[in-house]
Order: structure tokens, then sequence, then C-alpha cells
């Protein structure tokens, strides 16, 4: 039994996204819809009567609007943006912050290419990962995990560390998980809780898990979890999800085995 276990039993929903009433330029219709040219997201254009220019409309697959968000707030959080802004530090926590239609793309199977197959399709994963840190940051409570290949990225990467920082001095139970290439002496300082190996789950996995302190009590929010596996050198195949009937499976095995 592994983590990938869990991607591949994962039934993927499909999604699409109209970019309605354009009147910015066509450039930005190309980006999008190369955001997601080999994700199962549709991306199309249309006029949409009593529909403000330029937003982006989410669909399900029978054609119901889920969400929107205007272009320029998908652009800003994935289109203009880079992994850098997260790795540096210049895209903190506080500035963090999913437009609708991209939340809304839980429960899509994706397979993402990394740098540098792609500049752009791992960056969707990196912006949900951020997104799910905001929540435990947000919600001061409850535990948090995360794994990171190597530990030591969360060491040298400035923006990473910031954020687990951040997290370990919350009130939130933070334990990060990956190969011990760094030593733990930084653990310390940042208040989290290191859990090290050598196995595929340790080696190959890519989870951001936020589990609020009572899932089952009433009016307590929904868990966050996010898993993608390495498939093959730098191509990720995973999906992210606040269903407590995907998300809780997922952390209590990363709680039993790693």
């Amino acid at each position: 039994m592994s983590l990938r276990r869990f991607v591949d039993e994962h039934d993927g929903a499909e999604r699409g996204l109209v970019l309605a009433n354009r009147s910015q330029p066509e450039q930005l219709r190309t980006m999008l819809a190369g955001v997601f040219s080999e994700q199962p997201v549709a991306v199309d254009e249309a006029e949409v009567e009593g529909v403000a220019e330029d937003t982006v409309l989410l669909l399900d697959e029978s054609g119901e609007v889920l969400a929107e968000s205007s272009l320029d707030a998908v652009s800003s959080s994935l289109l203009f943006t880079n992994s850098d802004a997260f790795v540096t530090g210049s895209t903190g926590l506080e500035e963090t912050s999913l437009p609708a239609v991209i939340k809304g793309l839980e429960g899509v199977k994706f397979r993402l290419r990394g740098y540098p197959q792609s500049h752009k399709e791992k960056l969707l994963l990196i912006a949900v990962s951020r997104q799910i840190e905001r929540t435990a940051w947000q919600r001061d409570t409850g535990t948090h995990r995360a794994s990171f290949q190597r530990l030591s990225r969360i060491v040298d990467e400035q923006g990473t560390h910031r954020v687990y920082q951040t997290l370990g001095k919350s009130d939130v139970d933070t334990h990060v998980y990956g190969v011990d290439d760094a030593g733990t002496d930084w653990a310390t300082e940042l208040g989290v809780t290191v859990h090290a190996g050598e196995t595929e789950d340790y080696r190959d996995s890519w989870f951001v898990i936020h589990r609020p302190p009572n899932p089952a009590a009433p009016d307590t929010p929904n868990p966050y979890a996010l898993l993608a596996v390495e498939d093959e050198m730098g191509v990720w195949d995973g999906f992210f999800t606040t269903d407590p009937g995907e998300a809780l499976p997922v952390d209590d095995y990363v709680r039993r085995e790693l």
C-alpha cells in the first residue's frame, strides 16, 4: 500500500472554463488555455448575456455554472506569476488568494509537468498548496501535514521556510515529511515535527493536508487536501479536495504509515 493508491482510485471530475465577454488581449485567452491544454479542463470563449466583461466561468459536466471570477484575478494568481514567487517568499500567506474558479477545480485529476518540461502546469498545485497552508494559518487550529521529497527545501527556499515558521508559531500542529538531507536542527527553531524516511511515499509524494480538530462535529469546516505522486521524473498525477470522504483517509494513512 502507498499514497499512489489514493490517486489511482480517484475518479476525476470533468470541468470547463469559459472566458466570457473578453475585452482584454487574445494573449490572455491563449495563456489560460495553455495552462489546461493537457488537462480534463476544456477552455472556451463566448459572449454571455448578463455577465460582466472578462469573466471566467467554471462549468460542470452538464454545463451548469459553478463559480465565476474576474480574468484579472485568475491572471494575477496563475497566469502572471511563477513558482519563484512562492519559493522566494515574494508571495506570502497573507497575500495568497485563489479565485473561486480555481478552487472549484477540486476533484479534477491532473497530470502536470514541472520545469523544464513546462513553465506553468505545476504552478497550479503550488498555488493550491499555498492556499491550504493559508487555510491552516487562518484557522489557527487542527493538524497540518506537508511533504517536500527533500527536507532541505524547507531550509533552502526562503518562502517555504517563512511559511512553515509562521505555521510553527501558530496553534496548528504542523508536521513535515521527506528524505532527511539537511539534518533536523532547524525543526526546533521552526516549531514543527519532522518525519524522515526513504520509502516511495517520502521520495515521490506531494501532499499538503489540513485537518480540523474534530471533523465529525457539527459546523466544523471541511478538511483540505492535495495529493500528487511523481509518476516519472518531473511529472505528477494528483488532485485536491475538500471532501471529507477523500481528504481524511489520506490524512489517516499519512499519520499511521509515515
